[in-house]
């Protein structure tokens, strides 16, 4: 079944040949539509701009800009957009650099045509398309990780400050959370208020409500 909207595409490769191609894959889908080109990465951050696509695909090797580079602007500069890499690089330095660019998604142009409408929709979405090469190179680089000690991605609160918010989701004022952790009121406000300010939240309520979401309590 069709898409309900349009996704509006602004394509950029070095190669009309290799755009022509592309073209003609998401042209023929109801709910893609290329709206752009770009030959080079500077020429793709002037059409973004002048187009306004809901979604960028940027191959990495082009002059003046490459596609990285291109990415790191487009998401500095309209952080609405959507962002796809399309290479013919099986390369896992590359596919990092580009998911740390802000792309969502990394193509081989080798399998264009069987993945890269999916890509799109995934991105448009808000998921995130790995071909299986990349999945491997992302568990491996994990686990390599993990296995030397080094940071894992972080979890956007200390253990410390979980215990706290389990705490405070059950409904413990701050003295008796302080009694349980056998640790100062004052420290326990300090990483409250540390808790409200990492996550964005205001009060105990929401505080409560990203408890459950993230399994600490139950609702």
């Amino acid at each position: 079944m069709p898409e309900a909207t349009e996704t509006r595409i602004l394509l950029a490769d070095d190669h009309a040949l290799v755009r022509r191609g592309v073209r003609l894959i998401l042209d023929s889908e109801p709910d893609l539509t290329v709206v752009a080109e770009a030959g080079d990465g500077a020429e793709a951050v002037e059409a973004a701009r002048m187009h306004q696509p809901d979604l960028a695909i940027l191959d990495i090797a082009m002059p003046r800009l490459t596609g990285l580079q291109a990415a790191r602007e487009l998401a500095r500069t309209q952080p609405g957009l959507r962002l796809l890499i399309l290479t013919m690089y099986d390369n896992e330095q590359y596919f990092f650099e580009a998911l740390a660019a802000g792309a969502s998604g990394y193509v081989l142009k080798s399998v264009a045509d069987r993945d890269l409408v999916e890509a799109c929709r995934a991105t448009m979405r808000g998921e995130p398309f790995l071909y299986p090469g990349a999945v491997n190179a992302l568990i491996r680089n994990y686990l390599d990780r993990a296995r030397e000690g080094g940071t894992i991605p972080a979890k956007a609160i200390t253990d410390r400050e979980e215990e706290i918010l389990k705490l405070v989701a059950e409904g413990h004022t701050s003295q008796e959370i302080a009694d349980i952790l056998v640790i100062s009121v004052k420290t326990v406000e300090r990483h409250r208020a540390n808790l409200l300010e990492k996550l964005g939240m205001k009060d105990r309520l929401e505080l409560t409500r990203y408890a459950i979401r993230v399994g600490l309590i139950e609702p």
